[in-house]
This record gives C-alpha cells, sequence and structure tokens, in this order.
C-alpha cells in the first residue's frame, strides 16, 4: 500500500513538471516568435517624423510606449506626443501605385496599433498597396492609456470629451500632415500622389473627419474611408469638393448607434459626394482585422471591390 502511494505521487510530480515543462516550451516559443516578427518588422519599416506645431496647454509626462493589452487582445501604443508615420512598402514588383494612411482607433487614449496597423499590412500589400500607419497625437495618459480611458468614461464621458478636444486640433492637423507628407514624396515611394487613400477606424475615423472638414489641395487624400467612424468630437461636413467616401459599417456596432452611420452616408452623399455605405448586420465595433466567422470578415475585398471600381487601384495581373 505504501509503494502504492508513493508511486501515485511520483506519477502526480512527473505529470505536474510536465504540464510545466510544456507551458515553458509554449512560452518560450510564443516570445522566440514574437521577436522573429519584431525583427522582420523592423528591417521592412521605415519611420518618418512628420512636421508639426508645440500643443498648447497639453503636456505629456511619459514616454510614448508600445505593449500588448489585455483588454484588446492586442498591441496598442499610447503618448504619442510627436506624430509619426510608419511606412510598409509592396515589393517593387508587386506595386501598383496606391497608396492607404491608416489611422488606427482607441478613443484618443491609445491606439489599437495591431487591430487597425500591423495586422492589416500584408494584406494591402498584397494587392500592391504601400501602407502607412499614422501615430497621431494623444490624450497624455498613465502607463496604460486604455485603463485610464475605461476609467475617465466611468466617471464622467463629459470630462473626457472636454479633455480630448484639447488635443484633438492637433491630431488633426497630425492627418493632414500625413496626406501632405505622402504626396510630396510619392516619387520616393513610387507611388501615385492621386491615389492616395485615408482609412480610419472608430477614433481614427473622428481624424478622418477632421480632415474631410480642413483639407486643403495639398494634403486632400483621393479617397475616404471611415471604418466603424465616432462622431462625438466631430462632424464631418464634406463639400461636393470632397473626395469618394466609402463607410464601414455594422448594424450591432456596441458604441455607436446604427443611424449613425447612415447619418453620415445621407450627410456625404446630400452634400454631391460619391458615397457607399457598407452596413453589415454583424460585426461590432472594432472589426478591422478580427475574424468572428461572418460576412464582415471579408469587408477589405468589398472595400477594395469598391476602390477599383473608383480608379484607385489598378488590379496586378
Amino acid at each position: 500500500m505504501i509503494h502504492y502511494l508513493i508511486n501515485m505521487i511520483l506519477m502526480s510530480k512527473i505529470i505536474n513538471l510536465r504540464k510545466h515543462l510544456n507551458n515553458r516550451i509554449k512560452c518560450i516559443t510564443l516570445v522566440i516568435a514574437c521577436i522573429i516578427s519584431l525583427v522582420c518588422t523592423a528591417q521592412k519599416t521605415e519611420v518618418v517624423e512628420l512636421p508639426y506645431r508645440d500643443a498648447e496647454g497639453v503636456v505629456w509626462k511619459h514616454e510614448e510606449k508600445e505593449y500588448y493589452s489585455d483588454k484588446w487582445k492586442g498591441l496598442a501604443v499610447n503618448n504619442v506626443s510627436k506624430p509619426s508615420l510608419s511606412v510598409y512598402r509592396p515589393t517593387a514588383k508587386n506595386t501598383n501605385g496606391t497608396s492607404v494612411i491608416l489611422a488606427p482607433g482607441g478613443g484618443m487614449y491609445a491606439l489599437a496599433i495591431a487591430n487597425g496597423g500591423y495586422n492589416l499590412i500584408d494584406w494591402f500589400n498584397s494587392k500592391g498597396i504601400t501602407v502607412f500607419i499614422l501615430k497621431y497625437r494623444l490624450v497624455p495618459t498613465g502607463e496604460d492609456g486604455i485603463q485610464d480611458l475605461i476609467d475617465i468614461i466611468k466617471k464622467s464621458n463629459e470630462e473626457r470629451i472636454r479633455i480630448t478636444k484639447k488635443v484633438l486640433d492637433y491630431s488633426v492637423e497630425d492627418g493632414l500632415a500625413a496626406v501632405a507628407y505622402v504626396r510630396t514624396h510619392a516619387d520616393k515611394y513610387g507611388i501615385q500622389p492621386n491615389k492616395i487613400g485615408f482609412m480610419g477606424f472608430s477614433a481614427g475615423g473622428v481624424i478622418t473627419f477632421g480632415v474631410v472638414n480642413k483639407a486643403e489641395a495639398h494634403n486632400q487624400p483621393n479617397f475616404f474611408v471611415p471604418v466603424y467612424p465616432g462622431t462625438d468630437l466631430i462632424w464631418p461636413v464634406p463639400t461636393k469638393d470632397t473626395p469618394p467616401t466609402l463607410i464601414v459599417a455594422a448594424a450591432d456596432d456596441q458604441l455607436i448607434d446604427a443611424t449613425v452611420f447612415t447619418a453620415i452616408f445621407n450627410t456625404f452623399d446630400r452634400s454631391g459626394v460619391k458615397t457607399a455605405l457598407h452596413m453589415y448586420a454583424e460585426g461590432g465595433h472594432g472589426f478591422a482585422s478580427r475574424k468572428i466567422g461572418k460576412e464582415v470578415d471579408n469587408w477589405l475585398e468589398r472595400f477594395y471591390e469598391w476602390a477599383v471600381a473608383e480608379g484607385m487601384i489598378l488590379p496586378l495581373d
């Protein structure tokens, strides 16, 4: 009986040890994969600091930081105090001259840099499109901007809006500066200055609307794609000169009522803008690169078809 108990204890220890080792191996494998990914990204990325004017009355006490967010299940960036563009180019033989500036969302307190940025690079590059990921200026926060956003919303959404408006105009200027930079350096990147798109997700959609409202000839994109855009900070005021616009959203968005998206469509359409709206029955908020097994998973293909029809993308042979 004693030998039996001893054997059982030993077997239990061995099983626990194996589980521990397996978990360690999984962790090590994940770390190695992340390092390889970061190294590959660093090798093919050019980071451009955009010109900007000082944000009066706004002080960032913490440095810009990229970190993994358990709440968002992906990489995030907070405390952006200096705007920049990260450039991702398709291969020379696989380019068609179209470019798109991506403005990730995050409530102006952080950037969902993976969901609305990194995770989309390969798809765009495979279609011959050069990607510019925009880091626009954000509300100054502590170490975790996402938690700060959650806390301020719980405290007072009006206070969130008041605080955000202190930096908002500067963030929109960053969007305009991004367009101007891309157009001015079109030859450098092998792109066409008349095929520059601006695609913003959620709060990035707010920046998109700011660009819609304030763009002039030199910093006007050639097409807009607001994706589940926020409107509590900026409502779009397009004109007949606003370029073709595709709005993408889901009817079951948890943060924005579907009628807001149809109102946005009506605003553009009645202003004489060539406008399209893709409203999915299911998708929620934040579906940029997330797969949920629904029709919304193919929204990028619908964008591609629209952009080809508008003459903004030349299909690759």
